[in-house]
């Protein structure tokens, strides 16, 4: 990435990614949106493509790109008019087993990233708890041990594509919070098969993004062998650090790109609807708040991409990635509105996918982390402020 542009590499893979994107049009993904269908057929494209192992190592199968490349496939994802749905059914897959790939033994990389990579296993993550939301260091999910590996127990919420998934990587308690020095020690990080014997997930009826579910999960004596254990026992938090500043980035960039998506449907919108004789484009009220929304998108794409090469050159990003996140959610959220308001009444109709983005745009608001949270990590670490909570 140059100062202020893209590589001819990296035009590339953006191009590529929306020529494939081209192959799924708006009824496609309003379909998915009104049946809770999940994409497979999407998904199943974007595998052949490769883009699942985007940022996995070479020697795995992947493609070894850094976290700017798999931000610019993302968002032409959610900018190609698949909005989150799209980036969600495939957003796991980049970075989610990136832990796994850094602190797995070898045998655990060469067995597992390789099937992840080709789609032939689905993995969902339990962290999130009814009671332990952003508070992870208060999860009560147990990991016991036997005599021949661990039993788990507990409850996990908003645990995306548990559904489909045939894999768990999952945090859970082997040393009760009383018993460690720190509340952060005493977490571990497990790669388990999905046992739906054993583990129960309901669907959470949600606003948005039907298609990609999210779920309650309820585990009941687990057993798991000892080599599901990822890294070293009771260092789970700490690998858990490890992906949440790209995480962060891949939001940021996928709510640019939905804000994008929304943007050129409500100036598209704008110029062909005439009333009173002229399109409503060429009136200020209409035009202004596309205007300002091509602007603020602009900018937190610029901080999204600004973290990103931070982060693969090796450097700290914290808070720009907090910051990335912060303001994509945010202009893309503004965005979307802003559309709505442009195509007045129709705006509200299905047929113009405005209202689906619009939607949509709230997930980003919301997770992996509040605004809030944002706020007071920005505070506290980049202003120097006392700690607020």
């Amino acid at each position: 990435m140059t100062a202020f542009g893209f590589t001819q590499e990296q035009e590339q893979i953006r191009e590529s990614v929306l020529r494939l994107c081209a192959g799924f049009p708006p009824e496609y993904w309003r379909r998915c949106d009104e049946t809770g269908d999940f994409p497979e057929a999407f998904v199943a494209a974007m595998a052949k493509a490769g883009w699942l192992g985007a940022a996995m190592p070479t020697e795995l199968g992947g493609s070894g790109l850094g976290l700017t490349e798999a931000a610019i496939a993302m968002q032409a994802v959610a900018e190609s008019g698949a909005g989150f749905t799209g980036a969600s059914a495939l957003h796991l897959n980049i970075f989610g087993p990136m832990p796994l790939a850094k602190f797995g033994t070898d045998e655990q990389k060469r067995r597992l990233i390789p099937r992840l990579i080709s789609g032939e296993d689905r993995m969902c993550f339990g962290v999130t708890e009814p009671d332990a939301g952003l508070d992870t260091t208060s999860l009560t999910t147990r990991a016991d041990r036997t005599n021949d590996g661990y039993v788990i127990r507990g409850r996990k919420m908003w645990t995306t594509m548990a559904q489909r998934a045939t894999k768990m990587l999952i945090l859970a308690r082997t040393t009760p919070k009383a018993d460690v020095t720190r509340p952060t020690d005493g977490i571990s990080l497990f790669y388990v098969d999905f046992d739906s014997e054993k583990i129960q997930a309901t669907p959470i009826p949600k606003m948005g993004r039907k298609a990609v579910e999210s779920n309650a999960v309820f585990i009941d004596d687990l057993q798991v062998p000892a080599d599901a254990l990822v890294g070293e026992e009771g260092r789970g938090f700490y690998y858990l650090l490890e992906g949440l500043n790209p995480e962060r980035v891949l939001i940021g960039a996928e709510a640019v790109g939905l804000g994008r998506a929304a943007l050129k449907r409500a100036a598209a919108y704008a110029r062909e609807r005439v009333v009173f004789g002229r399109p409503i484009g060429q009136n200020q009220g209409v035009a202004h708040p596309l205007a300002r929304s091509w602007a603020e998108l602009e900018a937190a794409n610029l901080m999204a991409f600004k973290a990103a090469a931070l982060h693969d050159a090796g450097q700290d990003c914290g808070a720009e990635a907090n910051a990335a996140k912060y303001l994509g959610g945010e202009a893309g959220f503004r965005a979307c509105e802003a559309a709505v308001m442009a195509h007045g009444g129709m705006g509200y109709a299905k047929e113009f996918d405005v209202e689906r983005y619009l939607r949509e745009s709230m997930i980003a608001r919301l997770a992996p982390v509040s605004r809030e949270m944002i706020l007071n990590y920005i505070a506290e670490r980049v202003l120097g402020l006392p700690k607020s909570y």
